[in-house]
């Protein structure tokens, strides 16, 4: 996506789908399923799968069934094959882009991953909003039009699969480029895993607590090692230096702040802790 903003594809759709998992329905994606399944045993199971009621949680925690015989849409999440049939739904939106070629005439491109899409146009976002909003409604879908806006890439940023795109600013040279980095919420949201990961109640012996961190941190950095992660590799690593420091401290009972027994040479060092900026440079003499 970096390479159509940078050719100039700067006016952004950012669409959001209204509980698309829950209004998919039935029979438009049964029929969806029909041409390319010619077995009636499997599209028979299939339309049972659809109509068996599923046990959930709401807000307030309380237990409720959803779906059953008399439900004609939605697919349950969570299912084995609900993300397969969630993406053949979605597909026929896509595929009457390119039949008609919509992005010749928005001079656009979309960008889908699952139910998540934004369209990339150049000066024509208003009319592929329009054309993807009609379409939505034929296919018995809604856009959450409270999230759903168009946006200037050049001058305003937008999220998409964790990453934020727009404008960025060099730390070298200080000056703004179209670009992108890990958005603010995928930072939180593995800042939030590991402080899970090293509370009070995980005993463990420390190999085994720091193996599982790291796989967590490598993972997401294979991920989001894209675009300009510097910031959020700084951020991070001066998060898990903390929670790490804080959990031993607490371990072996240290009563002060543990930054002598537990510096951040040792952390990232002989502890063995994933650093994300890389290992540790030793310091010129």
């Amino acid at each position: 996506m970096d390479e159509l903003l940078y050719k100039g594809y700067t006016d952004v759709v950012e669409a959001d789908l209204s509980k698309y998992f829950d209004t998919i329905p039935h029979s438009g994606l049964m029929q969806c399923v029909a041409r390319r399944v010619v077995d009636k045993h499997v599209l028979h199971l299939i339309q049972m799968w659809l109509k068996v009621p599923v046990e959930e949680r709401d807000e307030t925690g309380k237990k409720r069934l959803t779906g059953g015989k008399d439900n004609d849409r939605g697919t349950p999440q969570g299912g084995v094959i609900s993300p397969l049939l969630a993406n053949l739904y979605m597909n026929r939106m896509l595929k009457g882009w390119r039949q008609t070629r919509r992005g010749e005439q928005f001079q656009a491109r979309i960008v889908s991953y699952a139910d998540d899409f934004v369209i990339l146009s150049r000066g024509k976002a208003v009319e592929a909003l329009g054309w993807a909003r009609g379409t939505l409604t034929r296919l018995g879908l809604t856009l959450n039009e409270a999230k759903t806006s168009i946006r200037n890439a050049r001058r305003e940023r937008f999220d998409f699969l964790g990453y934020t795109f727009g404008p960025h600013f060099s730390r070298r040279t200080g000056r703004e480029y179209v670009g992108y980095s890990p958005s603010k919420k995928s930072v939180n949201r593995i800042k939030e895993k590991v402080g899970a990961h090293l509370k009070p109640g995980n005993v463990n012996p420390w190999e085994e607590v720091r193996d599982q961190l790291n796989r967590k941190l490598r993972g997401w950095k294979a991920y989001f090692g894209l675009g300009s992660p510097t910031k959020a590799y700084e951020v991070l690593d001066e998060h898990v230096e903390e929670r790490v420091r804080h959990f031993l401290r607490r371990r072996h009972k240290v009563q002060s702040q543990g930054t002598r027994q537990f510096s951040m040479k040792r952390i990232y060092g002989e502890l063995g802790v994933f650093r994300l900026r890389g290992p540790l440079r030793e310091a010129r003499s």
